[in-house]
């Protein structure tokens, strides 16, 4: 019989590795996000208030979405 450790659990250098990296990848994806959000609402705001009051009422409901789906998912 062979006695080798067959488990499913990964490498712990494997698991030290992603550990590095992984905040490395939220910060880039927080400034692609900022940019994103930056150019969008410079745009918004050469179109007007009238479209403004409108954008901030769509992020404000999409916001509390994220949030109310983030607590669900988080139980």
């Amino acid at each position: 019989m062979d006695d080798v450790d067959r488990s499913p659990v990964p490498a712990l250098a494997e698991e030290a590795l992603l550990g590095l990296l992984f905040p490395f990848w939220q910060l880039v994806i927080g400034v692609v996000v900022l940019v994103v959000l930056l150019a969008s609402v410079g745009r918004l705001a050469r179109r007007g208030p009238s479209r403004m009051t409108t954008a901030l009422l769509v992020t404000a409901a999409a916001i509390a979405g994220f949030a109310v789906l983030g607590v669900l998912l988080e139980g």
